[in-house]
């Protein structure tokens, strides 16, 4: 690199160009920009960038008729030809080394294909803000030999102090500082300055990251040994890690079967090849145990998730980079770590909902994770107790493989489940939580010095806010969802945008004084717990009391020690936790999530009985779940009290089979949303009739529904409609949006988004 060149890279850090001679063969680059577009953008490259420019690299180039310059990703270089006509110029790049490469460039390409998005959109979310930013670096001068330092002293005699200076740079053998210098060669700056005024020391600049990673120590532990299901599934995933190919792997086993062990010696393997890789988790704030469990096995660990600081992320993000990480534990995002020698990726808890975005680009970290494993030729492994069907339905046909782990560790039973009926329950009708069955059950849990967790997916105190005089409930006046009172702030909050007020004294339709409180919330779950039995440590886990850093390990750290007797709260609970004292879980309501208008509420109901009963009955002291609902012959519920996972799937999956409902078909939902009710309902409409005629002229079969409103019909103060397609192949889909994408009516003031696959219908 000139001269010239290598000040392209000093401060702002943008590689500005110049003139370009018009006459000689010119570069041009294909440049997506964070918009819903198709299509790269062509430019050319000025003569200055044209050795510098590569994909995967960020530029900033003009755009639009306005020539509004924006920052794009250059996603290929290529030669000029004769269909670029009237090409604009790049003005400058923005990144030494490109961001992605050229196999992220490629899952990155299918990922807006799929999800029906722009490639720049995915772009712009894969790489995080603190890795674009360069978060917690400063640029520094660094001080190093000229190539040619050699031949300039050779003949002429440096003076002792300058000599001292050139002694350190060769001992170093790397650049240093000028502090870092004048210390090793015990002088002062005026040497160093002679020197560069000589050209025998050059003053390089770069980026260095400032950040320094706080991991405490970790007792390391050896290798557990396994039992034959383990052996088996472990087994199964080695096959084709050392054959070097592809397969995707469902690891179907019960609560408590081992199956993080069997990840971690799985892992083991991969590290032994030299190569990484990446285990995704739910939530990654939760799930501490697992954190611990990882870097207790290996000597270097990243974690990656959204409760990171910019400059955290942007240190763990290079070290991978580097190659300096055996694994990467993180939530859905870490699906993206720059691995430069991937070997395996494992979602653990495949069937959780946070593995899915719900912003653009929406797409499933399951199905990004089967694709860059694809890419790779390196295996995916799916475990879980309660697989989606969409998984399970994949495994039935063949097209994944079936690993089976149908025992608990240690041969321990798992817990017996009884259904308790609420409907005549004398507490319960009298507006209790806890019922007579629950109650008993509790109090001999606490006698026999064992632990309690019970499961309520409603947060705060009373979850409807209601008139008894004319019947309406109060709403959020942003949202058309009922408030929620929480008695801890003393306010009627939405829990969908957040608004909070005093609680209303009059009823904002009729003004009568009719304003009651219904319903049953964890807090209010948690003051009757501690009436009741009054010398039990009660903790409450739910997103209200868990917002401070660090407070979720806090919190089950303390249960761990035996410190809380009874823990309490949402399905944050139910997520991969691992206590053996628990001898009892109580869930408070089985019915919560069950009659919501939702496709997938009798597969999650099942998945949260089956998931929260099986933190229970993991030592030697056994366990028992009391299950209390309204519906005790709910199919989902009498098969999760069974803990009957095939049987519910088969019944559940002919019920789709006959609605051609999801794994049988792959759905796209447009939601449009607009100040104006009147503006969106007409633009959904104007909308869906493109749609249908454009699907008449294709002859394709794809299935229209709606539009309608959607089921919560207002949210911030935006109407929403929806309507969805459906076809049998997600290609179907593809083929149309391609088509319809340039010709799609516009409206002025109507969003819309396109959900593929969607997991929330509300």
């Amino acid at each position: 690199m000139n001269s010239r060149q290598q000040k392209l890279f000093e401060p702002p850090e943008e590689l500005s160009a110049w003139e370009v001679a018009a006459d000689q063969d010119r570069t041009v680059a294909e440049v997506v920009f964070n918009r819903p577009l198709e299509t790269p953008f062509t430019y050319l490259v000025p003569d200055a960038l044209r050795e510098l420019i590569t994909p995967g690299q960020r530029v900033k180039a003009p755009f639009g008729r306005g020539n509004r310059v924006l920052a794009g990703y250059c996603v290929n270089v290529r030669q000029l030809n004769e269909k670029d006509k009237r090409l604009k110029e790049i003005e400058s790049i923005l990144d030494r080394e490109p961001l992605v490469t050229a196999q992220m460039l490629e899952l990155t390409r299918w990922i807006a294909d799929r999800y029906l998005c722009g490639w720049g959109q995915v772009l712009q979310s894969v790489i995080p803000a603190g890795v674009k930013n360069k978060a917690g670096t400063r640029l520094i001068t660094q001080l190093s030999l000229a190539p040619d330092w050699a031949q300039q002293t050779a003949n002429v005699k440096v003076p002792a102090k300058q000599q001292a200076v050139i002694d350190a740079l060769v001992k170093a053998g790397a650049p240093m500082r000028i502090e870092e210098l004048t210390t090793a060669a015990d002088c002062g700056t005026g040497p160093v300055n002679s020197l560069r005024t000589k050209g025998i020391v050059i003053a390089l600049r770069q980026r260095m990251n400032q950040f320094d990673s706080e991991i405490g120590d970790v007792e390391k532990i050896d290798d557990l040994e396994l039992n034959d299901d383990q052996k088996q599934a472990l087994a199964a995933i080695v096959a084709p890690l050392q054959a070097l190919e592809h397969k995707t792997l469902l690891l179907h086993g019960v609560t408590g079967s081992g199956k993080t062990e069997v990840y971690i010696q799985a892992i083991r393997e991969v590290v032994s090849y030299g190569r990484q890789a990446i285990v995704l988790v739910p939530e990654i704030s939760l799930t501490p145990q697992t954190i611990r469990r990882f870097r207790s096995r290996f000597d270097s660990v990243a974690v990656l998730h959204s409760h990171m600081t910019d400059a955290e992320r942007h240190w763990q993000w290079q070290q991978i980079a580097r190659g300096a990480v055996q694994v990467v534990v993180g939530a859905r995002s870490a699906v993206f770590a720059p691995t430069p020698q991937l070997g395996l990726i494992i979602i653990d808890e495949e069937h959780e909902t946070t593995f899915k975005q719900d912003s653009t680009p929406r797409y499933h970290a399951r199905e990004v994770a089967r694709r860059r494993a694809a890419l790779a030729k390196v295996p995916l492994v799916l475990g879980t107790a309660t697989p989606t069907l969409e998984s399970w339905h994949r495994a039935r046909m063949k097209l994944d493989e079936l690993v089976s782990m149908p025992k608990r560790v240690m041969a321990l039973p798992l817990p017996m489940v009884s259904i308790v009926d609420t409907r005549n329950d004398p507490r319960i009708r009298k507006g209790g939580a806890i019922g007579r069955a629950m109650h008993n059950a509790i109090g001999q849990a606490l006698a026999d010095k064992g632990q309690v967790i019970l499961f309520l997916n409603l947060r705060g105190f009373s979850p409807t806010v209601w008139c008894i005089s004319c019947g309406e409930g109060i709403k959020c006046p942003e949202c058309d969802v009922t408030l929620n009172w929480h008695k801890d702030r003393n306010e009627v909050v939405c829990h969908l945008c957040e608004f909070s007020a005093p609680p209303p004294k009059k009823c904002p339709t009729c003004e009568s004084d009719g304003v009651r409180y219904f319903g049953i919330g964890t807090q209010r779950l948690e003051q009757e717990v501690q009436s009741l039995f009054r010398n039990a440590k009660v903790l409450r886990m739910d997103s209200d009391s868990m917002r401070k850093p660090g407070s979720h390990d806090t919190a089950l750290t303390a249960f761990r020690e035996g410190e809380v007797n009874i823990l309490l709260g949402t399905q944050m609970i139910a997520k991969g936790l691992d206590f053996p004292n628990v001898t009892l879980v109580g869930v408070i309501d089985a019915d919560t999530i069950l009659h919501q208008p939702d496709l997938r509420a009798t597969e999650r109901t099942f998945q949260l009985l089956a998931q929260v009963s099986g933190r229970t009955g993991r030592s030697e002291r056994g366990g028992r779940v009391l299950v209390q609902t309204s519906s005790p012959d709910e199919p989902a519920i009498v098969h999760a009290s069974h803990h009957d996972y095939i049987r519910f799937a088969a019944e559940e999956l002919q019920h789709r089979s006959d609605g051609m409902a999801p794994p049988f078909s792959h759905l796209a939902r447009i939601i449009f949303r607009g100040e104006k009710e009147f503006e969106v309902q007409a633009f959904a409409r104007e909308f869906t009739t493109f749609i249908r005629e454009l699907v008449k002229e294709l002859k394709i079969k794809v299935r229209v529904l709606g539009p309608a409103p959607a089921p919560i019909a207002r949210v911030r103060a935006h109407y929403r409609y929806h309507l969805q397609m459906a076809a049998s192949e997600p290609g179907v889909l593809q083929s149309m949006w391609r088509i319809a994408a340039p010709k799609l009516p516009r409206a002025t003031n109507v969003e819309f988004a396109v959900d593929v696959d969607p997991i929330n219908m509300r």
